[in-house]
């Protein structure tokens, strides 16, 4: 979330103050990332400092200091409304290292791990339902944040029950496949084969 280009977007419509910033951020979000009126401030003296808004240079800071927007200003939120965000890479998401991490740690088990986490975005998204349910209809803005809360944490229940369905088709897979190959092996020596090592095939006399 951009709170500088969202302080942009709200001064493009005329000029305001901090506190109006503020209320009108968390009214236009649906009350959803509440805003602290220091990072408000701070964002304002970064974007006066790099010339894309003007303020009243008389005024001293506080809620009655109105700032406006640039043309430099409506320049730099025009282009980043059209910039694809990068998605190039896949963002270091703590929910799937956990699954990673725990197929080797050992006496983990990773389908009461992944049904742990799924219960409690179930719960999660019950409750963004009940919030979406309970709002006014016509409020656009709060409906289109509550919806991509919703078809985010689906998105990832989705990748549980995907992740849960390969890790036990992998499992099922390498007990059969080591039970063919090795059937009088010990169950380490068919769950883990060592790779064949250069000379191991010798015929010894």
């Amino acid at each position: 979330m951009s709170v500088r280009h969202a302080m942009l977007a709200l001064l493009s419509e005329g000029p305001k103050y901090g506190l109006q910033l503020r209320e009108e951020f968390e009214a236009r979000t649906g009350d959803v990332w509440p805003l602290n009126v220091g990072q408000v401030y701070t964002t304002l003296q970064r974007l006066e400092r790099d010339g894309l808004v003007e303020s009243d240079g008389d005024s001293p800071e506080g809620p009655q200091k109105a700032y406006r927007i640039t043309s430099s200003g409506r320049e730099e939120l025009y282009t980043w409304l059209r910039t694809p965000p990068d998605l190039s890479s896949p963002p270091r998401d703590e929910l799937v290292m956990k699954v990673l991490i725990a197929l080797r740690v050992p006496n983990a088990s990773v389908p009461e791990i992944i049904q742990a986490h799924r219960r409690y975005l179930v719960q999660l998204m019950q409750q963004w339902t009940h919030i979406k349910e309970e709002s006014d209809p016509a409020d656009l803005n709060l409906g289109l944040a509550v919806d991509a809360e919703l078809f985010r944490l689906d998105s990832v229940v989705r990748w549980l029950d995907a992740a849960d369905a390969r890790i036990k088709r992998a499992a099922a897979d390498q007990e059969s496949g080591a039970a063919r190959t090795t059937p009088q092996g010990t169950p380490e020596q068919a769950l883990w084969p060592l790779p064949r090592l250069r000379g191991t095939n010798r015929t010894h006399k």
